[in-house]
Parts: C-alpha cells; structure tokens; sequence
C-alpha cells in the first residue's frame, strides 16, 4: 500500500486525486497540505509541510510553485520521492527540481494524461517528416482560472518538436511587430475561457494541406490517474528524473 502526501490537497486537483486512491486498493492519502483545510477529511492535514507528523512512501504536488521550497526541504529530509504535477516554474526552480533529483526520485511532467503524451510522440514524427516545409503552431486552452499561460503542456510540446527543429525559437505573441513569420518560429497560443479542462491543438501548416494534432480533456480524473498511477510506480525507485515516458515503459 503506498502511502500518499497530496500537496494541494484543498483545490480541484486535490480532489480528483481523493476519489481517485478511495476507487484503488494500492494506495491511500495519508496526508494533506493547503492552506485552507478540504471538508470532511479522512487523512492528517497540516498548513505546511514542516507541520506534518505522518510517515509517507511519496508526494503528489497539485498546488502553485510557491511550495516548492518547503516540499523539497521535507522531501529531501525524509527522504521521499515527489510527483509534481505542478506548472508555472521558474528557471531556478526548475535548476532546484534537478538538483533534488540526485538525492530522491522525483516524477515531473507538465501532463499526466496518457493521450497527451502519445501526441507529444506524434507530433515529433511529424516535425521530423515535415521539416521546414511546414509551420507549427500550438494552441491550448484552459478555464479562466488558469494562472500561468502558456500551460506547461503546451511548452512540453514545444519542447519535444525542438528536439527534432533544433533552431528552432518560440514566438508568444505576433501583434508586437509586423514582419513575415520566420520558418524557425513555433507559435504558441493561450485561451483563457469558462471552465474548459484542457484542450491542446499542434497545428502542422504547408503548402496546399495542414495536419493538426489534438487532444481534449473532458475531466480533471485523467490527469488525477495519471499522478496516482506515478505515485505507485515511483515509489521504492532510485533518485533520478522520472517522466510519463518511464511510467509507460513499465506497463
């Protein structure tokens, strides 16, 4: 049985991931951290992580880059591995989420969902088919709650076509300057609107046809399945940098 913190308990993620472990019998909440404490909990809560008494195989982070600090420093004092699910980090967090990999495992993706990262493949096929003949855009969308923008999904994307479009550079925002668009550029786009999930759309343009690739989250639970399926899977691991790629190697 693995024994779960979930940081950010109190929020709509923090809830999918509840429901989530009380339909499994491999694993349970034995703890959560928020600031605001969630109604009718059945675990220890606390408003921070220095404030926890429970033992615990691993952590779930579904909150704002804000806690990082507290959560590594108790990570990396217990020694417990970490899936963070949160978006929104800057370079120097990010730089602090590698270093604290060489002492616990640690689980990082901008997406749990299991269809996000199979177009995430695709569309690095296709960047590789097509080459510069074509031009890439990302779009997504989320709900009008969203803080950060681009989503960390849509950058995991970016990320992945540059791989293979080494040169190429992001552009954010077009209406700044006029001047025909570079064949290097990757355009990403954010919508902010009601209460959509997620929707991501990487758009493949040429001469004569376009291929687009698109995902839609019609739930929080596929992202709320995808934590707790790499909770289980990391716990008892090596220290090191896990992602979807490792959780789906092993099934």
């Amino acid at each position: 049985m693995t024994k779960i913190i979930l940081s950010g308990c109190s929020g709509k993620m923090g809830a999918s991931i509840i429901a989530c472990t009380a339909a499994r019998d491999d694993c349970t909440i034995a703890a959560g951290v928020d600031i605001v404490k969630p109604q009718n909990a059945e675990f220890e809560y606390a408003e921070s992580f220095s404030a926890l008494s429970v033992d615990a195989d691993v952590i779930i982070d579904f909150s704002n880059p804000a806690v990082l600090d507290s959560m590594l420093a108790y990570a990396l004092e217990k020694k417990v591995p970490c899936v963070i699910c949160t978006t929104g980090y800057n370079d120097q967090q990010k730089e602090k989420i590698k270093a604290a990999s060489k002492e616990i495992p640690v689980f990082c993706s901008g997406n749990m969902s299991l269809g996000i990262n199979l177009i995430i493949e695709l569309a690095k096929k296709a960047a590789a088919v097509f080459g510069e003949d074509f031009d890439i855009e990302i779009v997504e969308q989320h709900h009008n709650q969203k803080l950060d923008a681009p989503s960390g999904t849509a950058l995991m994307i970016a990320d992945a076509v540059k791989e293979v479009r080494t040169e190429s550079e992001y552009v954010y925002d077009r209406h700044a300057y006029r001047k025909k668009r570079d064949k290097k550029e990757i355009g990403i786009h954010s919508v902010r609107g009601g209460n959509i999930v997620g929707e991501h759309e990487i758009i493949f343009a040429g001469t004569d046809e376009v291929l687009t690739i698109s995902h839609s989250a019609r739930s929080k639970t596929v992202f709320a399945v995808g934590a707790v399926n790499a909770a289980v899977f990391l716990s008892g691991k090596a220290p090191g940098m896990y992602d979807m790629s490792h959780l789906l190697a092993s099934k």
